[in-house]
């Protein structure tokens, strides 16, 4: 191997390693692996030094002559580095690839070149307040009601060095900043003398007021980023770079800076996996974290005190990205691996093949479907059938279904409901369970996370299952963020995209309606929030209740009792029927009735009355509802009628739907009539409508025209002809303000 390339990448490798966590013996290997690959004893000393408390000057050259023929190599710096996080930048350098190879970049996470960044000058206070100091960032990590930890007091080791007690954490923040308003700048009087030697320290994540252990910590806010082996300089511009979302950044009064970055975790569990991912991204980018500072109850510096002659001080505050969730997205996005762009003349000729249907006519496999409607369309009960209908490869609703296993994840039912829910509708359709085994249920009622944490964790179980639809119902369950907002709705919905093409199935999931009634929206427009739910899917199929008068339903019940009849006599007595039932006689239920008290036997009456009245009162409980679509990869389809009568949808055939309006669709005479409304009862619509959308806008600060469009569900053309007309507003590069009242 070349030595010079050896030597690179050992040197690299010792990033991942801190000689302030290894035994005496580890460090010793080091040195002898290093010199068994042609290093020089300056390389270890340079590594040595990160070990601020054990490092001697001169002690590695002494055992660097004693370390000849020692057996050890670079592969133990290399399983160090390993064992720390490195891994190779590919595999392929060393040996062909397997299937269950993953093909990794050492450059992933990479933000900076330590060795080009350069320096962010620190300077002190010119003003010295050390109330201010501690204020500030009281004020800036702690709520008013939150207890904090600190430490003014020490003790003295073997060594003489000064190290923290236990300290204090009875006293909130409220009650520290109120008594340093009042303590005419004497923070010893507040918190108690300090050694001026040691300085002082504090705790950035609020405690319970019983301990200072991290079973005592109440939220997982913060977590402490520190490095002591650079210059001050660049540790703080290394800190900027990575755009850290840094609360608080403070100077330690020695060697090093404390950052303390918004973690926002939910638990304990959390805190760490963010913590490693935090220490991991800081180390990639040349910031050799110590690693004891993972804990969420450790001690850091507090600014506002001295130590030993230099100044423990704030830096900044309020750097970087905003929180936990940006930073991680920023970071995540720095490496581009999308795809180059491509010349439609390489596949004129020979175009690469559509993914097959997974519904025919509506949905093919590997795309997203969203299924919207009110709370009482029966939604869950459709995806079931759907998941039934994809498992048997029968037909849902009347489009022909590839047949495939399906993963179901149910979040709103227990188990118990949701698996007796699959048999009765196998039952309700008269299917067979022949394919049962097609159907895997994952229930996560009172289980569930959000969708963000939810799509890895159903990636990771599904991997290799193969299946050929996730259906997620309810998504409400596992919603993140403001459904009106586009952004956060498209981060969300996001996760399916993440979710197909990792397992190359469709994902299938249901949303409701927004409020009001729906039959005069298009399709699309019906579903909650953000209209990103209804650009998001491939296909969009839509659920609106039909109308149905008393009249039709007596309608219904009448011929369908006379049917009954019919059939109960046809089969006692064909002759009597083909002689006497006319066809007027068939369309009157009384006329029905008195032919069955001819021909029946009263004990056969009675049971033909009891059937009677059974489907009577299924038709009083079924509705009935219209499904429309917004599709992406297929013709519009003709609106599908079906009744929903528990626990099955079942498709119109009769045409009796056919012709029924929507609930809230009103009528062509009565659109007509409204029509003639005067233009000045509809001018006094338009404006207050703007000003409604200008008032609800104003709460987010500045009011554009896209966020009035977005309120409004119209046009940017729309709302500025409006704000023209009204004449009471005034719109200059896309920013609309509210024109002063004329005296």
């Amino acid at each position: 191997m070349n030595r010079l390339e050896n030597k690179i990448d050992l040197i690299a490798l010792l990033d991942y390693v801190d000689p302030s966590f290894l035994d005496y013996q580890e460090w010793l290997n080091v040195g002898m692996a290093l010199k068994s690959e042609g290093y020089t004893a300056s390389d270890w000393e340079d590594w040595s030094r990160r070990d601020s408390t054990r490092y001697n000057p001169g002690e590695c050259f002494k055992k660097w002559t004693t370390f000849e023929g020692s057996g050890i190599t670079g592969a133990t710096i290399t399983q160090m580095a390993k064992d720390n996080g490195w891994e190779p930048k590919s595999k392929s350098e060393h040996h062909e690839l397997n299937w269950d190879d993953e093909i990794t970049g050492n450059d992933e996470y990479v933000v900076i070149d330590k060795n080009w960044i350069e320096g962010k000058e620190i300077s002190e206070p010119t003003m010295w307040n050390p109330v201010k100091e501690l204020t500030t960032y009281l004020e800036t990590l702690f709520e008013a009601s939150e207890s904090v930890g600190y430490v003014v007091s020490t003790w003295q080791n073997d060594e003489g060095k000064h190290l923290p007690t236990k300290g204090n954490w009875d006293r909130t923040a409220g009650e520290l900043i109120q008594a340093l308003n009042e303590s005419n700048g004497d923070i010893g009087a507040v918190l108690g003398d300090y050694n001026p030697e040691a300085g002082a320290w504090i705790r950035f994540n609020p405690l319970d007021g019983n301990g200072v252990k991290n079973e005592n910590v109440t939220e997982f806010k913060y977590a402490l980023v520190e490095s002591d082996t650079m210059d001050l300089e660049k540790q703080n511009a290394i800190l900027r770079e990575l755009e850290l979302p840094i609360a608080a950044l403070v100077y330690s009064g020695k060697k090093s800076l404390h950052a303390i970055v918004r973690i926002d975790a939910a638990n304990y569990e959390e805190y760490r996996k963010r913590v490693d991912y935090l220490y991991n991204v800081c180390k990639k980018n040349g910031l050799n974290i110590d690693n004891q500072n993972r804990n969420p109850s450790r001690l850091s510096r507090m600014p506002g005190v001295e130590r030993n002659g230099k100044k423990q001080f704030i830096i900044d505050t309020n750097i970087g990205k905003p929180n936990w969730g940006e930073w991680n997205e920023w970071i995540e996005g720095i490496n581009d691996d999308l795809p180059d762009p491509e010349s439609l003349t390489d596949y004129w000729d020979h175009m690469p093949q559509l993914a097959p249907p997974l519904i025919e006519g509506v949905l093919r496999q590997g795309h997203k479907m969203l299924m919207a409607g009110p709370s009482k369309a029966g939604k869950s009960f459709a995806l079931i059938e759907l998941s039934i209908a994809l498992a048997e490869g029968d037909k849902w609703l009347g489009w022909k279904c590839t047949q495939g296993k399906v993963l179901y994840v149910n979040l709103e039912l227990d188990r118990s409901s949701a698996l007796h829910r699959f048999k009765d509708v196998y039952n309700a359709l008269g299917l067979k369970p022949n394919n049962i085994n097609n159907i895997d249920i994952w229930n996560l009622r009172g289980k569930s996370v959000p969708m963000d944490k939810l799509a890895p964790k159903l990636i990771r179980r599904a991997q290799k299952k193969n299946y050929i639809a996730v259906i997620i119902d309810p998504i409400y369950k596992v919603l993140t963020g403001d459904e009106n907002s586009a952004d956060q709705m498209a981060h969300f919905t996001n996760q399916f995209d993440k979710i197909a093409t990792e397992l190359g199935s469709s994902v299938i999931y249901c949303h409701h309606h927004s409020k009001g009634t729906q039959g005069g929206k298009k399709s699309m427009d019906r579903a909650s929030g953000s209209g990103v739910f209804a650009r998001d899917p491939d296909a969009l199929i839509d659920l609106v209740e039909l109308d149905i008068t008393d009249a039709l339903i007596k309608q219904q019940e009448d011929s369908a009792a006379a049917s009954i009849y019919a059939s109960a006599i046809q089969k006692a007595n064909f002759d009597y029927f083909d002689e006497h039932v006319g066809i007027d006689d068939q369309q009157s239920i009384s006329q029905m009735n008195t032919h069955a008290k001819r021909v029946l036997s009263p004990e056969i009456l009675e049971q033909v009355e009891s059937e009677i009245t059974k489907v009577v009162q299924s038709i009083r409980v079924r509705s009935a509802w219209r499904v429309e679509g917004t599709l992406r990869e297929y013709p519009k389809f003709a609106p599908v009628n079906m009744w929903f009568q528990y626990p099955v949808h079942k498709v119109d055939d009769t045409g009796f739907l056919k012709d029924i309006q929507p609930e809230g669709d009103s009528p062509t005479w009565k659109k007509n009539f409204e029509k003639k409304k005067s233009s000045t009862d509809r001018k006094k619509e338009q404006n207050e409508s703007l000003e409604i959308a200008y008032e609800s806008c104003t709460i987010d600060g500045s009011v554009t025209l896209d966020a009035l469009a977005e309120f409004m569900g119209v046009t940017e053309k729309t709302v500025r002809n409006r704000i023209k007309n009204h004449g009471g507003f005034w719109v200059t590069d896309g920013e609309v303000g509210r024109k002063p009242d004329k005296k």
